[in-house]
């Protein structure tokens, strides 16, 4: 068994540029359970990147200063210094007014899922029916979202790091949080108690509906870009789309043969991305429900069977590059891969022991992935300048299906080409 098809000499592969690294610092008597990180976000504005170090603490770190202590780090390398651990303590000497804060927050258990959520004021609340707010969210507003080992979700305020709502309903781990990208701030909660729960903390946090269907643990969710529509994935081979005006199930994606840990969808919202254990990628196109693309990391393919058992290829995360072109995959293979939608094999490989989980930054420069010890890792994502037509496919994307594209009086091969049937 090998982690590359035979076509592809593994020496020839790019070798992602590594970048730094957050380290976090070693207790006393340090438990190595409980050390996971989960989950690495970025805020959507690019300020902030927060990561769940273990023991149930959050950190949250102004992006560009964590981007400039990388560059220091690698003169420090240069020069012959040691690498240098962060502390617990927040470093916020020698601050502007005004510049972002670095926080250290302790959620009070071991925290699973985390979700960047900013405001737009003009955005209406989806309850009708209010007259009073305990919290006004402005238009500067960014919250972080976390989910808990123990059901609960946690809100804070990011500028000043303090509680702002405590959400209780979820009767296991709260496992993945995601807003909905249209500044409404609704949050959809995944949970190991087999739901998810929407919530609109325009409304103080109501719990606005919980969605049942999934028959196991709920692993994560994503919205697509235009919030209209929330993909699920859990236990059970499981891959569901649900519309999220009317909070009802649209249909079930069949092709994985095992558990289905992760999902993200495309800037246009053309694509959905999924990552299973059965050494797997998927990319769909969430309109039709047709398989457009499959990124495999074990060759030559597993039977269906040997798929859905321990395997040691299992996918642990996927994220979709805000470019549309590029996706990366986290694998037990201790290898981070760099994949293009218009290649079946990796454009660049990192090394990555025990990854967990992997998020792109706002402007799709710099890939994160976190890891069973609590540190997390950057790279460097491949970058290519895209073309004229790849722009004009991701812009007209955004607002027509599939289904609508096909009804536009231009040649098949176009239709296709919009389509993303060329992958």
């Amino acid at each position: 068994m090998a982690s590359f098809p035979d076509f592809v000499n593994e020496n020839e592969i790019g070798k992602a540029k590594f970048i730094g690294e957050l380290i976090p610092p070693v207790a006393p008597f340090d438990q190595k359970s409980g050390r996971e990180t989960w989950t690495v976000a970025f805020a959507p504005d690019g300020s902030y990147f927060a990561w769940s170090q273990g023991h149930r603490i959050v950190r949250l770190v102004p992006w560009k200063k964590c981007l400039a202590s990388f560059s220091v780090r690698k003169e420090d390398r240069s020069s012959g210094a040691g690498p240098r651990r962060l502390s617990r303590q927040n470093s916020e000497g020698s601050l502007l007014p005004g510049e972002p804060r670095e926080h250290t927050i302790d959620c009070g258990d071991i925290v699973w899922g985390l979700a960047f959520g900013s405001s737009v004021p003009e955005k209406q609340s989806r309850c009708v029916n209010i007259e009073w707010h305990r919290f006004k969210f402005g238009q500067d507003q960014l919250l972080l979202a976390t989910g808990l080992n123990n059901g609960r979700i946690k809100i804070w305020d990011v500028y000043t790091g303090k509680l702002l709502l405590n959400l209780m309903d979820h009767t296991d781990i709260v496992r993945d949080l995601t807003f909905a990208p249209d500044g409404s701030l609704v949050l959809v909660s995944a949970s190991r108690d087999k739901t998810l729960r929407v919530w609109d903390l325009k409304d103080d946090g109501n719990m606005v509906k919980v969605l049942r269907g999934h028959q196991n643990w709920v692993y994560c969710s994503a919205f697509s870009p235009d919030s209209s529509v929330l993909c699920s994935v859990g236990a059970g081979k499981a891959v569901f789309l649900w519309d999220m005006d009317k909070y009802t199930l649209i249909r079930k994606l069949e092709g994985h043969h095992n558990d289905v840990v992760s999902c993200e969808f495309s800037p246009d919202g053309a694509l959905l991305a999924t990552a299973s254990y059965d050494t797997r990628v998927i990319v769909w196109d969430p309109h039709t429900a047709t398989v457009l693309l499959e990124l495999g990391h074990l060759f030559p393919p597993p039977s269906p069977i040997f798929a859905g058992g321990a395997n040691d290829r299992w996918v642990r995360s996927v994220a979709f590059c805000h470019d549309g072109q590029h996706i990366a995959s986290v694998t037990d293979d201790r290898l981070v891969r760099f994949w293009s939608i218009d290649e079946k094999s990796p454009q660049a490989i990192g090394p990555l022991t025990n990854g967990l989980c992997c998020a792109f930054s706002t402007d799709g420069s710099v890939l994160a992935a976190g890891s069973r010890d609590g540190s997390v890792h950057f790279w460097t994502s491949p970058r290519s300048i895209a073309s004229l037509q790849h722009l004009c496919r991701l812009t007209l994307r955004r607002v027509m299906h599939t289904q609508q594209v096909y009804t536009l009086p231009i040649p098949f091969s176009m239709q296709d080409y919009l389509a993303y049937k060329a992958l």
